[in-house]
């Protein structure tokens, strides 16, 4: 039996156990914390999944251990490898290695990162040369940036649209006047190899200049020396300034070369939701559509039809969609796609030229035979079209150029039916004369794209029948001498172009008389020429 001394009563004993308590619930508050501080900055308890690669293929690997991983959440392999969840399985996830995988082994920790694939953004990068996650490529020390994005965002509701209505001049004469491109649109550039896609892109970034439109020219799986000839051409032309370059070269891993346009999109869509105006270029699809099928394949994804993945159009589809024109409350940016994409012998009906034609809003299409003639920029204006057309045109371009598509497709039907007969009535004489000149006078070098305010007048010279009096091949020279002449004798007429607005008819009449003269100066001279070399 207890001593009397010792015996407490319940209220008694109640403080103390409470002290007792108090005690307790200290000492393990200090060891949360401790531990707290060693997993989180935050101070909270943290649980890190960890899996373990149980294969590596190239380009490749397959986890096991990663139960909550999500879709496209970055994942670390050893080294500072890093990975994206591309399929997820019921007891392993399908991981696109993002880098060389050489080091890489099976049985290798793999840790979760908690984002997903994003591309920092930013005004920092323009004129900096990136690779498909950001990383500086050019030697110019790390961006100064610290915005990232996903790469992967959601396209702009149908009500935060408006319609296409303001001009991307391309400062090409045979796309302006007769394949019309505008701010928000998507136009496919698409001919086989060697035809000149890249060089239309290039033009377009170069004339961009002065323009406040920034351009993102995305690189996949092209050669490196090809790539780094146009980073040398945009630089010399001084366009590299407003320009963001995005690489992802032949010899990356696949994982790059599919992430990279998205990337590209979402670097072009910064900029956009500010109130900017972009143009992304696509160089090319067809290599990202090849990425994605060595991918899949490696990752056992069923194959579809001429072994692509059956979602190889949602893939394309969901990305060019992210192209549009704002509304005025939502900062009116735009973002224009260009996707370039490569033809077999000039099979524009194949399985990825006709995912993209169905895609975009019209195709710039680029004709071998015309290259080989040496006709440049070789678009075949027959089978090339915009959906946008007229509405995203200036009134100076509708007012010279209406009827000239027309003309130009009728000349090239009756050149190639004149081939097979030579009894030709005068009425197809003089079209044949016409078309010859008016091919002539589309004609231009690369990589001198021509103002808007020129072009008028040299198409309007050419519809209306003002180089008829000079032989084909002197129509290029005459050009020369009517843009000049019409920059320095109308230049209100010039600024009204470029402003927008409507040209009066005694506008257009003015600026015909000026043109007449100077293609007659030329002939004259031309003709003075000839006789002293006869005399």
């Amino acid at each position: 039996m207890p001593d009397a001394g010792t015996v407490r009563t319940m209220s008694e004993r109640e403080p103390a156990r409470q002290a007792d308590g108090v005690a307790l619930s200290a000492v393990l508050q200090d060891v949360t914390d401790a531990f707290g501080r060693g997993l989180s900055a935050r101070g909270e308890l943290a649980i890190e999944e960890v899996g373990v690669t149980a294969h590596v293929g190239q380009g490749i690997a397959r986890v096991r251990g990663l139960p909550s991983v999500r879709s496209e959440e970055l994942v670390r392999f050893p080294g500072g490898l890093m990975g994206m969840a591309f399929t997820l399985e019921e007891d392993e996830v399908g991981v696109v290695l993002l880098g060389g995988g050489e080091r890489l082994s099976s049985g290798d920790e793999v840790r979760r990162t908690g984002r997903v694939t994003d591309v920092p953004v930013g005004n920092e990068l323009l004129g900096r040369v990136v690779n498909a996650l950001g990383e500086p490529l050019d030697g110019r020390g790390p961006l100064r940036t610290w915005v990232r994005w996903p790469i992967e965002r959601p396209a702009p509701p149908i009500m935060s649209r408006t319609p296409v209505v303001r001009p991307l001049h391309t400062g090409l004469k045979a796309v302006d006047a007769l394949i019309p491109v505008g701010r928000g649109q998507r136009e496919l550039i698409v001919g086989d190899r060697q035809t000149g896609k890249t060089a239309v892109a290039v033009d377009t970034i170069i004339n961009q200049r002065d323009t406040n439109v920034v351009c993102v020219y995305c690189a996949i799986g092209q050669r490196s020396d090809g790539t780094a000839r146009v980073i040398a051409e945009l630089r010399e032309q001084g366009a590299l300034d407003y320009c963001v370059v995005v690489v992802a070269a032949g010899e990356d891993p696949p994982g790059l070369q599919y992430v990279a346009p998205y990337a590209a999109t979402t670097i072009g869509e910064f900029f956009m939701e500010h109130g900017g105006d972009v143009v992304v270029i696509y160089d090319d699809l067809t290599t990202h559509a090849k990425a994605y099928r060595e991918l899949s394949l490696l990752l056992r994804r069923p194959p579809g039809r001429e072994a692509y993945p059956g979602d190889i159009f949602f893939i394309h589809s969901r990305m060019l969609e992210r192209a549009t024109q704002l509304r005025g409350d939502l900062g009116g940016g735009s973002l224009t796609a260009l996707p370039i994409v490569a033809t077999e012998a000039q099979n524009i009906a194949a399985y990825i030229p006709t995912n993209l034609i169905s895609i975009t809003d019209g195709q710039i299409y680029l004709n071998p035979r015309l290259m080989q003639k040496g006709i440049l920029p070789a678009v075949d204006v027959g089978v090339s079209v915009s959906r946008v057309g007229g509405k995203a045109q200036l009134p100076a371009f509708r007012a010279v150029a209406g009827d000239l598509r027309l003309q130009y497709a009728q000349f090239e039907e009756l050149e190639s039916f004149a081939r097979f007969g030579t009894r030709l009535d005068e009425e197809t004489r003089t079209k044949l004369e016409r078309g010859r000149r008016v091919r002539e006078a589309l004609q231009q070098p690369q990589y001198e794209p021509i103002p808007v305010e020129e072009q008028v007048a040299v198409l309007l010279a050419t519809s209306r029948g003002a180089f008829d009096e000079i032989e084909p091949d002197e129509v290029a020279r005459a050009a020369g001498r009517v843009r000049e002449a019409v920059t320095s004798r109308l230049p209100e007429v010039c600024e009204r172009v470029r402003e927008g607005r409507e040209l009066s008819d005694e506008d257009l009449s003015e600026m015909e008389r000026v043109t007449r003269q100077a293609i007659y100066l030329e002939a004259g001279e031309q003709r003075s020429g000839d006789d002293d070399g006869d005399g």
